[in-house]
């Protein structure tokens, strides 16, 4: 039973709960990223080299024929080296990684501004009865 009880405290800490929520929407904006990619970014790219479609790269490695596109190689049976999905993937983990180091970033600079806000004051502590009674013979002391 004991390993049971330690495996339920683990998995309801903050942290895990926080880390699925993570997992989740990182799975969303990594569907988001890869949009941008494919349908902005690559376009863009592709009008910019001449009209290149970064999706149909690729090297043959085996097979015969001569293929056009990625999908008639693939459909074909030939062995293919997909360069051009590569560098659709290295885009996509390029802007992952550069939204995370923002991400980063600025909760970082939050928790400096946190720790950088002085704290209050502490209250001086009230006097004992002994000092108040020290004092009240200085102050008669002083009137003679």
């Amino acid at each position: 039973m004991g390993f049971v009880k330690e495996f339920k405290e683990f998995a309801m800490k903050g942290n895990v709960m926080d880390m699925a929520v993570g997992v989740i929407i990182g799975g969303a904006f990594g569907k988001i990223v890869t949009s941008l990619v494919n349908d902005v970014l690559m376009p863009v790219i592709s009008l910019c080299t001449g009209g290149v479609d970064f999706t149909n790269l690729f090297v043959k490695l085996s097979g015969e024929g001569d293929f056009h596109t990625l999908a008639e190689a693939q459909e074909a049976g030939a062995s293919v080296m997909a360069y051009g999905q590569f560098i659709q993937n290295i885009v996509d983990f390029l802007i992952v990684a550069f939204c995370i180091f923002l991400m980063i970033k600025g909760m970082n600079k939050l928790n400096k501004k946190k720790e950088e806000e002085p704290a209050p004051a502490p209250e001086p502590p009230a006097p004992t009865k002994e000092e108040t009674l020290l004092t009240e013979i200085r102050d008669l002391l002083k009137q003679k």
